[in-house]
């Protein structure tokens, strides 16, 4: 069994040997190991569910079939290698080159796509990495890993340019991302703040507690099911999905209709909703583990709730916004607080005390055909995605629909704790030489008119 330190050895001589690819070569590797979970699809899902115990399966599969696509689609044609950028009028170049060996430490959410995610972008750069999985994700990451090498031989490129870590330890994770050159770190905080002390260059991502607003001019049928559908995606999984839905106080009585008619469960009264929160948040504390990545009837089976057959979503409604009610913070389930407000600004408001509670920088979505109040939204509240119109879960981390990088990696700027806000993409693994010739003639103001 190879050492972590002996790991680090093989990834850093392949990245060497790999340091001045071709573009063409640097494309051949991402796109391989997209194609590799693309047509892999259907084992790959199984493997994630199976071994997680979490989410979807028919959910996974698509994740690995969609994401593996767009992700693709997303590099290809982009330049990595040699000078990527030319600046006439400052007379400078830019030259791409690769960080090194990177660390990905891996969440057992999404155990398959995120690391072919991160590879795709390290080989696109023209780097190695070297995966830190999940304890329960760590037997499908082999398998990913193992699918990855065999396409990088077919190549002629070096297998370990992709690599993992062979048994899961706290220790071993530390000391790997402490001997890297840079660490992605997609999961929950305290891995985070581990890369962020490991003394290198980290990405990391923040909490998800996705807030979400319907406008007075939307369909409220239309927005209602955009919102189950991207809550219920991956039963409730996503740090995207959305988690507090905040509707006009003279519609709140049809939504909650329109919820219930397409596969909602509403807890209406205060001993259901006591239930519903305890069960999901027991004594106040942590998440219930047990319900976490279940379905809404697995949910609500385990935590002693009626539902009909075929339910998609439990909802409820808080007391109060903000600190006073954990049902305003992430339920990693398919579970949606619903809150009615009163003018725009203050269900803006009521976003923003949720935000502050938990989820502050990561994502939120507004479902309106007024631009002045996406502006007002997008303006107000201390994120780094605004979602319009479409279902935060399924859409934030790049989608056909919108203009987002694919990812599964989704950073929250300084508000979340992070080092980047936005989506994670290839452009976060290169290193730039910036080429600077001497201008023709000084561009020195003239003092007496520089302060005009």
């Amino acid at each position: 069994m190879s050492t972590v330190e002996e790991l680090v050895a093989r990834s850093r001589e392949a990245q060497k040997q790999f340091e001045f690819a071709t573009q063409e070569q640097a494309d051949a590797a991402a796109r391989a190991v997209c194609k590799a979970v693309y047509d892999n699809q259907e084992m790959l899902g199984k493997m994630a569910a199976e071994e997680s115990r979490m989410g979807d399966v028919n959910d996974k599969i698509a994740k690995c079939r969609n994401k593996s696509a767009l992700i693709w689609e997303s590099l290809k044609g982009k330049k990595s290698v040699g000078v990527i950028r030319r600046i006439e009028e400052k007379r400078m170049l830019e030259i791409a080159k690769p960080v090194g060996v990177v660390c990905a430490v891996l969440p057992s959410t999404n155990p398959v796509v995120t690391p072919m995610g991160n590879a795709a972008a390290a080989l696109k750069t023209r780097n190695s990495i070297i995966f830190g999985p999940h304890p329960r994700g760590i037997n499908v990451c082999k398998v990913v890993v193992d699918l990855f090498r065999k396409e990088l031989a077919k190549l002629g490129l070096p297998e370990d340019l992709v690599l993992c870590l062979e048994e899961v330890s706290l220790e071993d994770s530390n000391k790997l991302m402490s001997m890297v050159d840079e660490i992605v770190a997609t999961g929950g905080p305290g891995m985070v703040k581990a890369a962020y002390s490991s003394g290198k260059p980290s990405l990391g991502v923040g909490q998800g507690n996705v807030q979400v607003i319907v406008d007075r001019d939307v369909d409220i049928a239309e927005a209602c099911g955009k919102i189950i559908a991207g809550r219920r995606f991956d039963n409730g999984l996503i740090c995207l999905g959305e988690q507090t839905a905040f509707v006009p106080e003279e519609k709140f009585d049809e939504f909650i209709a329109e919820f219930r008619k397409q596969g909602g469960y509403y807890a209406e009264g205060k001993e259901a909703t006591d239930k519903l929160r305890e069960g999901i948040f027991p004594g106040g504390g942590p998440i219930n583990r047990d319900v976490v990545g279940l379905n809404a009837e697995g949910v609500a089976e385990k935590i002693g709730i009626e539902v009909p057959a075929g339910t998609k979503v439990l909802g409820a409604t808080a007391t109060v916004v903000g600190k006073g009610d954990d049902l305003c913070r992430e339920k990693l389930c398919p579970v949606i607080n619903i809150m009615p407000y009163g003018t725009f600004e203050e269900g803006v408001a009521d976003m923003v005390k949720n935000l502050e509670f938990e989820g502050k920088g990561h994502s939120v979505a507004i479902h309106s055909n007024n631009p002045e109040h996406v502006e007002y939204c997008g303006i107000h509240c201390s994120v780094s995605r605004c979602i319009v119109n479409q279902p935060a879960g399924t859409t934030g981390g790049g989608s056909p629909t919108n203009g987002y990088p694919p990812t599964t990696t989704l950073g929250c700027g300084s508000w979340g704790n992070n080092s980047f806000s936005g989506n994670f993409n290839y452009e976060h693994l290169m290193n730039i030489t910036r080429v600077g010739y001497p201008y023709e003639e000084s561009y020195l103001p003239d003092p007496a008119k520089a302060w005009d």
